[in-house]
Parts: C-alpha cells; sequence; structure tokens
C-alpha cells in the first residue's frame, strides 16, 4: 500500500471543496444538520465517507458489467439533487422526508442508545448525500481510479477511494459545525428555520441549474434526450463539448521508439492541430477507434492535422518495439507512432483510459478531450473547426459497436486482476500447478484444466493438453495470447462442445504465434456459451478475454 498515493487522495478530496460539482450538497449538510443534538453533523459526515466509499467501488464494477453511460448516471443524479432541493422548499415533503430518514434510522438508534443525538439518522441522510453525490463528482474522482491502472490491489483501491472521502468530508464537517453554531448563536436563523430551509433549497437548485448548463460541465442532462449526430453538410461553427479552461499541452517524455516518424516534440508541432491519441494495441476498444483516425488522418493531414498515436503498454509484451510495429503494421496506421513504455507522456498528460484523445489547437492548447469509444462525429467535426473547415463531414469507416446489457465484462486471468475463477486448488501464484476444473463454471466465471503456471499478468500452460473454460455471455469474444518461445502453437478452440468460428480461426483451429489479440468467437448475436481453449503443447500464454455485441 502506497502511503503517498493515499495522502495525494486526501488532498485530492479536500480540494474538492472548490469543485462546482459541491455547490449543491453544502446547502443539503447545512439544512440537515441543522436539526437533532450535537452528534448529527458528525453522523452525516460518516454515512457521507461510507456510502460514498462503497458506492464508487461497486460503481466502477457495475458500470463495466452493464456498460451504463456515464452520463446517464450524471443525469439522474443532477434530478435527485433537484428533487432535494424542492423537497427542502416545501413543508410537507420536508416533513416526509424527515419521517422517512427516522425511520430508517430507528435500529442503528435503538442500538446505540443514541435517539436524542441524531448520529444514526444523520449517518442515514450522509448515505443519501454520498450515493447522489458521487457520479457529480465525475471528473475528480477518477483521477483517484488510477490503481485500476496501475493494477494495484482491492485493499489499495479501497484505501485510495476512503481517503478521498474522507479529505472531502473534512471540510463539509467544518462547514456543518459552524453552520451549527451561528444558528445556535443568533436567534434570528432560530426564528426563521423555514426561511432558512427553503432559501438552502433554491441554493441547491440554482447550483444544479449551473451544473447542468454551464460549460464547465460536459452537458449532464443530455443524456435525458436523444443525442444528434452532427448531420453532413451542416455549418461547424464551434467546438462540441470544449473544455471550459483549455490548458497548454504536456511536454511529450520518455518516447525513445518512433515509428512511421522522426522524434517529434510539442513545441514543434504548435501551429498544426494535433490528436494526441493514448492506445494499446491488444486493447480491443482501442482497436476499435484505429479506422476514424486513419480515415482522419488521410483526410486532413494535407491541411496541417497531426495524429499521435502515444503507444502506452499495459502488457509487458507491448513494450517489445518489434510487436508494436508489426501491430501498426496490420492496422495499416500511417500516422506518428511513439513508444511510452515508462508512461511518462501518459503521466504528463494525466491519463487514465485506453483509448483517449486529447485534441490540441494550432495554438497548442488542449481544448477537447474524448475517453472511450464513441463520438466519432463530435470529435472530427472539432478537428474540421479547429482546421478552419466551414462545415462538418459524415464519418463513414466500421460499424459502431453494441453492447449486450449482459455481457460479460473484460476478465483477466493474471492473479493481480484475477476475478471470477473457479476450479481446485485457488490461484496459485507465481507456482507450475496442475489444475483440476469445476464441473460446472458459473456466469461470466473460468477454469483451468491441467498443468499451468499463474503470474501477475498471465496464465502459462506448462504442459500439453492444458486447457482454459469461460462461460461468457456476447456476440463476440477476443483474446490476448501469445507463444512463450515464438513458435507456433495450433490451439484448438470449441463453443459449446463443437467447433467455433471466429475472425483468427481456421477449422476450430488459431495459429498463435506473435503476442497479440485473437478474435476467437464470432457469433450471429450476443448469446451465452462455454468457450474452451486447449493447447497440444506447454507455451501457450494468456491474458485477458474483451468481448463485443
Amino acid at each position: 500500500m502506497n502511503p503517498i498515493e493515499i495522502f495525494k487522495a486526501f488532498i485530492e478530496g479536500i480540494v474538492l471543496i472548490a469543485s462546482p460539482c459541491i455547490l449543491p450538497v453544502l446547502p443539503l449538510v447545512l439544512a440537515t444538520s441543522s436539526d437533532g443534538g450535537k452528534k448529527r453533523p458528525f453522523g452525516i459526515i460518516a454515512g457521507f465517507v461510507l456510502a460514498f466509499s462503497l458506492f464508487a467501488l461497486a460503481s466502477r464494477t457495475l458500470v463495466e458489467a452493464l456498460h451504463i453511460d456515464p452520463n446517464t448516471i450524471k443525469t439522474v443524479s443532477l434530478w435527485l439533487l433537484l428533487l432535494f432541493g424542492l423537497v427542502l422548499l416545501s413543508e410537507k415533503l420536508s416533513d416526509i422526508f424527515s419521517r422517512l430518514t427516522r425511520g430508517a434510522a430507528n435500529i442503528g438508534n435503538k442500538a446505540g442508545q443514541a435517539q436524542k443525538d441524531g448520529f444514526f439518522s444523520g449517518m442515514g441522510i450522509g448515505a443519501l448525500i454520498g450515493l447522489v453525490w458521487t457520479p457529480c463528482a465525475g471528473p475528480i474522482l477518477a483521477v483517484v481510479l488510477v490503481e485500476v491502472i496501475r493494477q494495484k490491489t482491492n485493499l489499495d483501491a479501497v484505501a485510495v477511494i476512503f481517503s478521498f472521502a474522507v479529505g472531502a468530508g473534512l471540510p463539509m464537517l467544518a462547514i456543518a459545525l459552524v453552520g451549527r453554531s451561528l444558528l445556535t448563536r443568533y436567534p434570528f436563523f432560530t426564528r426563521h428555520t423555514e426561511t432558512l430551509r427553503r432559501a438552502l433549497g433554491v441554493i441547491i437548485i440554482l447550483s444544479v441549474g449551473y451544473i447542468a448548463f454551464s460549460a464547465q460541465v460536459d452537458s449532464f442532462f443530455s443524456s435525458a434526450v436523444p443525442r444528434q449526430t452532427v448531420a453532413a453538410n451542416a455549418p461547424a461553427l464551434h467546438l462540441e463539448k470544449p473544455l471550459a479552461r483549455p490548458y497548454p499541452a504536456p511536454a511529450f517524455a520518455g518516447l525513445k521508439d518512433w515509428i512511421n516518424s522522426k522524434p517529434l516534440t510539442m513545441a514543434g508541432l504548435k501551429g498544426k492541430v494535433v490528436l494526441v491519441d493514448f492506445w494499446t494495441y491488444s486493447c480491443i476498444n482501442c482497436v476499435r477507434t484505429l479506422p476514424y483516425l486513419n480515415d482522419w488522418y488521410k483526410k486532413y493531414h494535407d491541411r496541417g492535422f497531426v495524429i499521435v498515436g502515444v503507444h502506452s503498454p499495459e502488457f509487458g509484451f507491448e513494450k517489445d518495439p518489434a510487436n508494436v510495429r508489426a501491430a501498426v503494421a496490420a492496422r495499416h496506421i500511417a500516422y506518428p507512432v511513439a513508444l511510452d513504455n515508462d508512461l511518462e507522456t501518459w503521466e504528463n498528460f494525466n491519463n487514465e483510459y485506453w483509448p483517449a484523445h486529447y485534441l490540441i489547437s494550432s495554438e497548442g492548447k488542449v481544448v477537447y478531450t474524448h475517453f472511450g469509444e464513441g463520438d466519432d462525429d463530435i470529435t472530427e467535426n472539432n478537428i474540421r473547426y479547429l482546421l478552419g473547415l466551414k462545415s462538418a463531414a459524415k464519418t463513414e469507416v466500421a460499424d459502431k459497436q453494441t453492447f449486450s446489457p449482459d455481457q460479460t465484462p473484460e476478465t483477466y486471468l493474471g492473479y493481480a486482476r484475477a476475478e471470477g475463477y473457479t476450479g481446485a486448488p485457488d490461484l496459485q501464484h507465481d507456482l507450475s500447478v496442475h489444475y483440476t476444473p469445476a464441473s460446472s463454471v458459473p456466469q461470466d466465471g473460468w477454469t483451468l484444466q491441467g498443468q499451468w503456471h499463474v503470474g501477475p499478468q498471465r496464465d502459462t500452460a506448462m504442459a500439453a493438453g492444458a486447457g482454459l473454460r469461460l462461460n461468457f455471455t456476447a456476440k463476440d469474444v477476443y483474446l490476448v495470447m501469445g507463444s512463450a518461445d515464438g513458435s507456433p502453437l495450433q490451439v484448438e478452440v470449441k463453443l459449446n462442445g463443437a467447433p467455433a468460428s471466429g475472425k483468427d480461426l481456421h477449422n476450430g483451429a488459431i495459429t498463435v504465434t506473435r503476442h497479440t489479440i485473437y478474435h476467437v468467437i464470432s457469433q450471429k448475436a450476443a448469446k451465452n456459451g462455454l468457450l474452451e481453449i486447449t493447447t497440444p503443447k506447454p507455451g501457450l500464454e494468456v491474458y485477458s478475454f474483451t468481448f463485443g455485441s
């Protein structure tokens, strides 16, 4: 556990008090702290910290598993905050709300014999505040989730997020205590509690409106209505979804190997419109964005547009320049690609995602960002605007990727991030062990058969006949794998006991040589199935499954 990361998260939580997303919460904390005993504010903040920490940890898994649009979550959270504001405006609604929170805390109150101080009822209210506020923390909360990228343990994740929550809660507690003291000291406030409560409700509603419609936050209510794409030949007169505060593009650092170009610098690119794309070649989400990048580079390079693909590896084999060169050639990438093997440029950009796009103006400022797949029409429109083109263009490349609501989430096989394993024995770290597969593999679960060596990032077959089974739900299945010594391995792939079909398969088998991502299952529609792979000899290395629909 890294104490520096934990302290950093704590400071980021404290700094959050200056963020616009905190505005609707502070009046709510003040309003709910004014009632009850002296311990109630402490209960509110304790409930906030616990609920926020638990929800932040659980929501990451839930969003990935269900492929929920984060904008939808943000929208719901703001509507709930708006509802809280309306509750404070209405005496009748406030009474109902108080009865509900009091009733929810009865068990805790009786157990602690603390009915008069309101600590447990405060925890109930604080938990509600934490649940509603979590999605609003969006961009700042993403900073403390960096342990996912850096392969931290679950204990690290809990410590960092809890530290962040405590940092966010302390200023709220101070404000609640000061506010309560003022209410006690000055009778004027006591005599006008109804007016004060309504004023706080108005502040919450105005704050929600500010967040929803301010350029500082990316259209929180946009997911409440159908999103319109940019029509062909429509005027491109402004940046869509721009950053509220453009900032100077960070410098490239640690990029020792370049493909398709001599080494470039951010200073040397000034005067050009630049798209920095953070990617890694065995990431299927990155691979699916490459046709768009190739299309944009082909159309706009002669007009002063430059793409720099910053290859930031997730697995050790992705640091090999030969592997990256082979991937660049296979994907027909013509723009400059640089190897960020030590993640120095990744760190300079404070990046968190694969893929990630940073669009930089000719003045050298980052004006637009996009993380993950999607919004390709918006990105292209912004490229055209920065190039001085006066009309939008329709992007025509590969089909859009869709997702099944019950699609299996990304599944890592190395013990550092392994989830869903079943069988005997439990995964043995850094040891060569004979595994007995589970007789029944649960949904989204996997099991090993035969002799395997399980390392932090990969599982390596140590004997002929070693196998792996996965119970999945998806249309397409991708598996990152390679041959330990580079010699070809004819791996057998079955789906529900019959030879499987996939882009990289021939007669139910796949030839594995270099380390990359392989398309092992292709179905007409997303559905459940049991995938089995078996290797005829030792040396097969498997890293992770990803899925598509």
